[in-house]
């Protein structure tokens, strides 16, 4: 597969909570951040959790989010970020 974002872009995780086990947690879905890297494509762990083979592979970026997006009432200086790896089926382009 080839990366639909390079570090730099903006994008809003989606929002959903398809049944099973998925790896994007409430606190950033819908929240917009930015590709800090793209990691290369590694096999799903949404299939890989009930013992399917992850395939096909997908994209795996690292996004910032600052954290007073994240926290409502995030008392923090304004530069503190969160990173997190997220796999691309749950982003979308701010």
């Amino acid at each position: 597969m080839s990366a639909r974002f390079k570090a730099g872009d903006r994008v809003r995780v989606r929002v959903g909570s398809p049944p099973g086990h998925f790896r994007t947690p409430a606190y950033v879905q819908d929240k917009i951040g930015a590709v800090e890297r793209f990691h290369g494509d590694y096999r799903n762990p949404e299939s890989l959790a009930y013992g399917g083979d992850g395939l096909p592979r997908r994209p795996l970026y690292l996004v910032r989010f600052p954290q007073s997006q994240l926290w409502p009432k995030y008392t923090g200086p304004a530069r503190d970020q969160l990173l997190m790896d997220i796999f691309e089926h749950w982003l979308e382009p701010a």
